[in-house]
């Protein structure tokens, strides 16, 4: 695409300048004898046809060339360029989400603080995008929500899900379309300060389904064997009154036995997260990839197989015999959690069904993007053998993007981190989860970026094995997708 009119001729400026303002008339001229014509015929809809005037208007304009500057400071031809991009590239949508929200029916919930408008519920005057269930309706996504390990329930397992005919699928596997874990900064207050604990109050466990289908009881019973004094409130193997609130019983206990009922990945219930609240080190039987869920290296336990557990056992006694070496596993509760830990619960700052209706919005835009209008964007402009590239970034859980530029000849993933910040930063943006953190996790007003990747990888990538590796790697991704939508997880 040519991009700038010619400016090698000094002396024709004058008749560049009148040819460039005739030219911007022309399609004003043609389309009045057009509609003149249509008017005159009386056989078409004037209003409609005079739309298809004003399209085909708009679509001539921004095929001309970008009149020439006079400047020929770099920086103002970059401005220029960063001026003409953000307008050629600005398509408009057809459906505005504010006027016209999101839909879901079979649930009772509408969520005015969320990014994209975003009812729950049926309207007879208009077809639903999605529906929890089975929709019959190719055009509406079907929904499958739930909390409970696929070891138990099949179709919670992605795959299952899928070939049942599921389009989106929300539970609490981060591969999930829409990951709903069992944590959050508002319900756990994680950061509770810890309480003294009484020498004969070492391990407790609230376990009450004694059929799990993993090896949980036989691994109490082995501690047990490892001479771990275990008081056990719940149901299985009992041995004190289980009227108790469970997160102040805990506080008392240098360990509390966090032992899932399955062992699922990103299956982490409130068994591990009450621990979490208490200060008691969590002693896990479950995900595989709990360490995922660790606030800090060294601050849980993990029995993956029956063999691990005389190791761990003889690792709970040191902890307990050496107060330095215990209260290093706890140093988190003060110093605060890693930032992948914060990553990771930051994404419940925006609720589940918030993020089911930003996840469908995306779905119908990317959908609409694959039109003629979207294609013909430029989303690069070249002068004088520099390009810049207009990419799109939001922070995760939102909607709306915001206007990135990256310069050819420095296309690395530091000017990525420099531009995202730069732009936010200029937006005096305040990431989601300032309202929820616990005040001593809120941090000050500069953002920090955690992860930068694309927009559609799943959540379980985004945190922990995704990210752009080299400066070559980020430059085929912008130059292989135009217009490239990113989404950037500040801690």
């Amino acid at each position: 695409m040519r991009l700038m009119a010619s400016s090698a001729a000094p002396h024709v400026g004058g008749r560049v300048g009148a040819r460039w303002r005739w030219t911007k008339l022309l399609p004003l001229l043609v389309a009045m004898v057009v509609v003149g014509e249509i008017c005159f015929l009386g056989r078409l809809d004037v209003a409609k046809n005079a739309a298809i005037v004003q399209s085909w208007t708009t679509s001539y304009i921004a095929s001309l060339p970008m009149p020439s500057s006079k400047r020929s400071d770099v920086g103002k031809e970059e401005e220029n360029c960063r001026e003409w991009l953000e307008r050629m590239d600005a398509v408009q949508y057809k459906r505005d989400f504010r006027v016209e929200p999101v839909l879901v029916s079979d649930a009772e919930q509408d969520w005015s603080s969320c990014s994209v408008g975003c009812k729950f519920g049926k309207q007879s005057d208009r077809k639903s995008d999605a529906t929890f269930g089975i929709s019959h309706d190719p055009l509406t996504f079907s929904v499958h929500r739930s909390m409970e390990s696929s070891h138990y329930y099949l179709e919670n397992n992605l795959e299952n899900a899928r070939r049942k005919g599921y389009g989106i699928v929300m539970t609490t596997s981060l591969l999930s379309d829409v990951p709903v874990g069992y944590f959050s900064w508002a319900e756990y207050d994680l950061m509770a300060p810890l309480q003294p604990k009484p020498e004969d109050a070492f391990a407790a466990a609230f376990i009450s389904n004694c059929g799990a289908r993993n090896f949980r009881l036989q691994a109490l019973e082995l501690l047990e064997k490892s001479n771990i004094k275990i008081d056990s409130y719940g149901a299985c193997h009992r041995n004190r009154d289980g009227k108790v609130d469970k997160v102040q019983t805990l506080k008392r206990y240098k360990f509390s036995l966090a032992f899932e009922n399955s062992n699922e990945d990103d299956y982490v219930t409130e068994k591990y997260f009450q621990s979490l609240v208490a200060g008691a080190i969590p002693v896990v039987v479950g995900a595989p990839n709990i360490q995922d869920f660790a606030p800090s290296p060294g601050s849980i336990l993990h029995i993956r197989e029956l063999k691990d557990v005389d190791l761990i056992a003889a690792r709970m006694k040191f902890l307990a015999a050496n107060p330095e070496a215990y209260n290093q596993s706890l140093r988190w509760k003060f110093v605060g959690p890693s930032a992948s830990f914060k990553a990771l619960v930051d994404m419940a700052a925006v609720h589940s069904s918030c993020r089911l209706c930003v996840h469908i919005a995306t779905k119908i835009r990317e959908k609409e993007e694959l039109s003629p209008d979207f294609k013909r964007r430029p989303c690069k402009c070249t002068r004088k053998g520099a390009t810049l590239y207009h990419l799109y970034a939001r922070e995760r859980g939102t909607f709306d993007m915001e206007s990135i530029f990256l310069r050819s000849d420095n296309l690395t993933l530091e000017s990525l981190e420099s531009a995202v910040l730069e732009k936010f930063g200029s937006l005096k943006y305040v990431p989601i989860w300032k309202k929820e953190r616990p005040e001593s996790l809120k941090g000050g007003r500069e953002l920090v970026v955690y992860r930068i990747y694309p927009v559609g990888i799943t959540q379980r990538e985004a945190l922990y094995s995704f990210r752009f590796k080299t400066d070559d790697e980020l430059r085929r991704h912008v130059e292989t997708n135009p217009c490239a939508k990113l989404e950037v997880i500040f801690v």
